[in-house]
Formats: structure tokens, C-alpha cells, sequence
């Protein structure tokens, strides 16, 4: 009898599309951290995701808040971007090169921003069709204007919601879902399959509930 560990293998050697999240997972750190202390409201949005990690608020209400309290401006977003450049986390270029040689089509699926994630596709080779993520919004002059609350990722369950999509769209039998978070673990079915990471950090959840845990990607290029 296969444990659950041994079937989250088996599915990932037979993977047909694999799903990252990106915060803590593909990259090292959480990028709406990072952009609330680069805009000087580091203290405040802490405070708030210490919130919402206790489930007090629901996600797309966390993420409003959060956004609420930084305003961020189109400039201020540009000039993150070009000064605090995403970290990739070790490992993660390996792992994509390997999926992309096996033509496996790889997908980001974050709650975090849609502008600070593209240049990370691009680093990766991830077709910038292939990112969901959330998009802001701005008024003529580059004030933030709040995000566009129609992205699944905004809200509790969106990661699901693109899994299911980008199964019917693409016909995939067996999609692998990598990532940190309890939005990640809820997101397993639709996947066939999740796989809890906790190279950046590890959310004790996570560690507990994934049938397979692992702390470094190379243990994902191993077993394939």
C-alpha cells in the first residue's frame, strides 16, 4: 500500500503542469512585506498580516487593508522593483530549467502583486500568460486606486479557482502544487497533488498536513 508521500512522488515524476506560489517559495521573501517597509509602512502592515494569519480576516479583506495602508503609487512601485529586487530562492533556477527540459508548463499563482512577480517570470523563463497574481490599479496620475477584485488570487480559495481553470482549459491529468502557505495546502484537490516548502520558512500547518514536506528544491530535481 502506497503511503501519501509515495503518491505525491509518483504524481510529480508523472506531472503534466506544475503550480508555484511565489512569496516564501519561488522567492525568499513576502513582497508586500517588503514593499510596505520600502514605503515606510513596515510596522503597520506587520501587524496586519500577524492578523490575518490568525484567520481573523478573510484574505481578499487582509489584502485590501494591507494595500490600504501603503497606497502604494505607481512610481513607488517602479522604483521597488528596480531597488529591492525579488531574491530567487536557492535552488529554484535548477528546478525550472529541469521542468522546462521535460516540457512541463510551469505557472505562478500568488495573492501577492502581478508587477513584482513579472520580472521574476522573466528571470525564469515563465511565459508572463502563465503568472496569476493580483493587478493594481492607478488613476491617471499614479495614485494607487486599489486592485482589481475580479483576479481569483484576491480572495480566499483563488488559488483553487485557477487550478481548476487551467484544468479545463488544458486538459492536465496530474498538476503539482508547490508552496508555503495554508492557501497552497487548501488548494490540493483541485491538484492532484501539493508539496509543502519550507526552504524560507516553515508554517507548522504545512510541515503537519502535506503528505510530502521538503526544505530544498534540489530533493524535487532528485526525484524526478
Amino acid at each position: 500500500m502506497a503511503t501519501g508521500e509515495e503518491e505525491v512522488r509518483a504524481i510529480w515524476k508523472m506531472a503534466d503542469a506544475v503550480c508555484f506560489d511565489v512569496d516564501s517559495t519561488v522567492i525568499q521573501e513576502e513582497a508586500i512585506d517588503e514593499l510596505a517597509k520600502f514605503c515606510g509602512k513596515g510596522d503597520e502592515v506587520a501587524k496586519m498580516t500577524k492578523e490575518a494569519m490568525r484567520g481573523s480576516l478573510s484574505f481578499q479583506q487582509a489584502f485590501a487593508r494591507r494595500l490600504e495602508i501603503i497606497r502604494p503609487q505607481m512610481n513607488q512601485i517602479r522604483d521597488f522593483i528596480r531597488m529591492k529586487p525579488p531574491r530567487l530562492t536557492p535552488g529554484i533556477k535548477r528546478l525550472m530549467d529541469v521542468l522546462h527540459q521535460r516540457s512541463v508548463p510551469v505557472y505562478l499563482i500568488s495573492g501577492g502583486l502581478r508587477g513584482v512577480i513579472t520580472p521574476v517570470a522573466l528571470e525564469l523563463n515563465i511565459p508572463l500568460e502563465n503568472v496569476y497574481a493580483n493587478r493594481l490599479k492607478f488613476f491617471f496620475n499614479g495614485e494607487f486606486a486599489g486592485f482589481d477584485e475580479n483576479e481569483p488570487t484576491s480572495r480566499n480559495g483563488g488559488k483553487g479557482e485557477v487550478i481548476k481553470l487551467l484544468k479545463k482549459k488544458h486538459g492536465y491529468g496530474n498538476v503539482v502544487l508547490i508552496g508555503d502557505g495554508a492557501t497552497d495546502l487548501e488548494a490540493s484537490p483541485p491538484a492532484d497533488a501539493f508539496i509543502g516548502y519550507g526552504g524560507n520558512v516553515i508554517r507548522e500547518e504545512v510541515k503537519s498536513k502535506a503528505k510530502w514536506f521538503v526544505t530544498d528544491f534540489k530533493e524535487l530535481v532528485d526525484a524526478l
